[in-house]
């Protein structure tokens, strides 16, 4: 299984401009990918720089033949005309302004879980609702879980370590939710509705910009030990035993990234799966956003 992933800006490249297809090229360069992660996808944000397409998770369905694309929107917000002269004139039905994170796969997806990370008041630092997005895959071979995979992708706050270490927790506490119903799953109700069987996988992949550099206090607390489930690896450490990730943010662009590049994107896998890394790279050749992809394969 292939899985890459890559907080995209909305498809802005280091030059600044937008071309949601030439992200979607370039992930396919790098690899035959069965799982894209994405992360800054928009809807109704046509004022970012750039100037985005109305629907980036649509444009990402059409790229994408076969492929299943699922949004999870974290900041969802009206349109004020008056704050954003470009959007449509207000109707009874005025677009929304989201923003968030996409999966894309061409294997089976079995469940959807769309988790509101938390957003502790902090008062110092610009902040926005943070979303991790949580899809229950068919990888058969490729899990000690019956061949069932959860690959999440989150987004974690720029601006506020506090919110970020809040966001980490939620992620620790999400997979140990995730252990405990695999562990003692409820019966369906019956085959037709809502209340499904509650078993999900142990195995799991959380991916994405967690905004936080290599070593730090947030990456630190996530590989700590997880009472009832596996722990968490770095899958590029795991890989590269004693060495230092490479930059995945701020290599090409400069202006955003005046204070000089940051390795902030990661991958991380539970420790079941360990010994099924085969491949996890930085690619340091593309230019198609101010972030570096991440690619990994399971074996």
């Amino acid at each position: 299984m292939r899985l890459v992933s890559w907080n995209v800006q909305w498809g802005r490249d280091a030059s600044g401009t937008v071309d949601l297809a030439q992200t979607v090229r370039e992930a396919r360069r790098l690899t035959d990918f069965d799982v894209l992660c994405l992360q800054e996808v928009t809807r109704g944000f046509r004022a970012l720089p750039g100037s985005p397409g109305d629907d980036q998770f649509a444009e990402l369905a059409a790229l994408l033949p076969g492929f299943t694309v699922i949004e999870a929107i974290g900041a969802d917000l009206g349109i004020d005309v008056y704050a954003d002269p470009v959007a449509a004139p207000r109707t009874g039905h005025a677009p929304r302004r989201q923003f968030g994170n996409a999966v894309a796969t061409r294997l089976p997806v079995a469940q959807v879980f769309r988790h509101l990370l938390p957003w502790p008041a902090d008062p110092a630092a610009p902040s926005m609702q943070r979303v991790a997005l949580e899809a229950v895959l068919d990888v058969t071979g490729a899990s000690s879980s019956g061949g069932a995979l959860r690959v999440l992708v989150t987004h974690l706050e720029f601006y506020s370590e506090r919110q970020r270490l809040a966001q980490v927790d939620a992620l620790r506490q999400l997979q140990q939710e995730a252990a405990a119903h695999a562990a003692r799953p409820a019966p369906a109700e019956n085959a037709e509705g809502p209340f499904a069987y509650s078993a999900r996988p142990v195995s799991a992949i959380v991916s994405g910009d967690f905004n936080s550099a290599f070593g730090s206090a947030a990456y630190t607390r996530m590989l700590e030990p997880l009472a009832g489930s596996p722990a968490f690896i770095d899958a590029w450490t795991t890989l590269h035993p004693g060495a230092t990730p490479p930059p995945t943010a701020g290599v090409y662009d400069t202006e955003q990234w005046s204070d000089g590049p940051l390795t902030c994107d990661f991958v991380f896998v539970t420790e079941d799966l360990r010994n099924r890394l085969k491949r996890c790279e930085i690619d340091g050749i593309t230019q198609a956003s101010d972030h570096q992809p991440v690619v990994m394969e399971l074996d």
